[in-house]
């Protein structure tokens, strides 16, 4: 099979969430010897960019995000082996979580299968996360951003305080918010190190905090 078909496969798998196809695919790509980074970014984080498109034009909603990070997540499984071995490991580690307060999680939740998708190593924290529980997870998995979600216009507080104690405990993670009532300018206010108002936005906010 050539390399251009099993890249589209790749990309199809995830935007069709095929987990049949996601596995079929990816062991064809291994066969074939394409690096791990291609098979991530130009095939699987290709679909997944074209999800987080239609997601946030309402075409497709929450359990197909998931449908299609589940498909990837059979991929990425199939290609740890690999990832673990330095051919082509992941890009960077995000500590996920809804601010402490909040108890909701869909925002949350699509981010977090875009990044996994796009090749993070996503540490999800859940709801209600607060401060300490962040800076553990990010001590224990030596996590290279932080991102802080709210919904509620009553727990931007929070990501506030998710920015401070980062400070306080002088930690290396960058933080980044977002969420309905957050603005790029409460991000700015905050110091937070970056604002993304949709779930597609947040892997080229990713990238170039890692870059």
């Amino acid at each position: 099979m050539a390399n251009e078909q099993i890249m589209a496969d790749l990309q199809k798998a995830i935007e069709t969430w095929d987990f049949k196809l996601a596995d079929s695919a990816t062991k064809a790509a291994i066969e074939a010897k394409i690096p791990v980074g291609e098979i991530i970014g130009e095939g699987l984080g290709k679909g997944m960019e074209v999800i987080g498109k239609r997601f946030d034009a309402a075409e497709i909603y929450l359990p197909q995000v998931v449908a299609a990070s589940k498909a990837m997540e059979v991929a990425l499984k199939i290609l740890e082996p690999l990832m673990t071995a330095g051919a082509g490991a992941l890009k960077g580690t995000v500590v996920f979580g809804t601010v402490e307060g909040d108890i909701h999680e869909i925002g949350k939740n699509v981010c977090c299968a875009m990044l996994r998708g796009a090749g993070y190593n996503v540490i999800d924290l859940g709801p209600d996360a607060d401060g300490m529980k962040f800076m553990d997870a990010a001590d224990e998995n030596d996590a290279d951003i932080l991102a802080g979600s709210a919904l509620m216009t009553t727990t931007l507080e929070s990501q506030r305080e998710l920015v401070q104690i980062r400070d306080e405990m002088e930690n290396r993670a960058k933080v980044i918010v977002g969420g309905a009532p957050c603005s790029k300018e409460f991000a700015e206010e905050i110091k937070a190190d970056g604002y993304s108002a949709t779930a597609n936005e947040v892997i080229a906010l990713c990238d170039s905090l890692i870059a």
